[in-house]
């Protein structure tokens, strides 16, 4: 049986530094649909062992509150996500992101030792779920792959900075040198099932371009946005969580649909658009959002 949690409302996605107390202990208060409690980049080669014990801690102790618990483990070529995965389950993390991904056996290689540790650590099998970070070319070329690899993959994220070096180029804050990526990693999740996150914005100075980029991503059919700031949540929710006007345009799609289609009829308008049966998924889609954020108030 498919995790419920699978397909959750993943709007921001907010990263913080898993060996420093302060930041994991309270995270909540800024309402992030997930929290990225970061084992990789942002903890000191010397210090793993004391973030594995912080986030151990946090996880057994701390109550979130209804964030999602991310833990972003060390990379496959490195001696530490075996143990990484091991503390993640024993703790009981949501969610495990593997950085680097480039192939669905990386992907298996992680739900092997999963598996193993749910089953050392008498957790429930299948309550650990995976995301994977694409951060290269041959990441973005295997997208689909990914995104097929494995029944607990909640999705595919993806890691700018690392993927534009690989490119050969920058961070620009146009966004341009991210298309490609964007679109080839959208199309695979979709195709596949699953979610798709866009990658971190770090120039706090400059909001108003952030709010452009994740008004682009959310045009383009994301999920959501990695944060590395509360600041940036309260803008990325209110891109990505339907307005009153888009709530009321879907429920009167969804009732002329159902009416129409018992009267025959296959094509018609809504407050003046031309409407068919293909819009009837996109209209359910925006109530199924306004529902998991809690702003839709009516009776579909």
């Amino acid at each position: 049986m498919e995790n419920p949690n699978k397909k959750r409302l993943r709007r921001s996605m907010m990263f913080l530094n898993a060996q420093k107390p302060s930041l994991i202990k309270d995270p909540y208060i800024y309402k992030c649909d997930s929290l990225m409690l970061d084992l990789e980049d942002a903890v000191a080669v010397t210090a793993k062992d004391t973030a594995r014990f912080s986030l151990y801690h946090a996880l057994t102790t701390i109550d979130y509150r209804g964030s999602e618990r991310v833990v972003r483990i060390n990379g496959l070529d490195t001696d530490l996500w075996e143990e990484d995965i091991r503390c993640c389950v024993a703790g009981g993390a949501d969610v495990i992101r593997i950085p680097k991904t480039e192939s669905a056996d990386m992907v298996r290689a992680v739900e092997e030792k999963v598996v193993a540790a749910e089953e050392e650590f008498d957790r429930e099998p299948g309550s650990t779920l995976i995301m994977s970070a694409l951060e290269s070319c041959k990441g973005i070329m295997n997208a689909y792959e990914v995104c097929t690899a494995s029944d607990r993959l909640i999705g595919v994220a993806l890691s700018g900075g690392d993927y534009t070096k690989d490119l050969q180029t920058h961070i620009t804050g146009t966004g341009v040198e991210l298309m490609g990526a964007r679109q080839q990693m959208i199309i695979a999740a979709r195709a596949a099932g699953v979610q798709c996150f866009d990658t971190v914005w770090t120039n706090l100075d400059d909001m108003e371009g952030f709010r452009k980029d994740v008004q682009t991503i959310h045009d383009m059919g994301f999920d959501g946005k990695s944060c590395v700031n509360p600041r940036q949540i309260d803008i990325v929710h209110a891109i990505f969580t339907p307005t009153t006007k888009d709530i009321i345009f879907a429920e009167k799609v969804i009732k002329e649909i159902d009416d129409k289609k018992a009267k025959g009829i296959g094509v018609f308008t809504v407050d003046g658009k031309m409407i068919d049966i293909a819009f009837y998924d996109g209209a359910q889609r925006t109530i199924k959002l306004a529902k998991a954020a809690g702003v839709y108030k009516g009776d579909l």
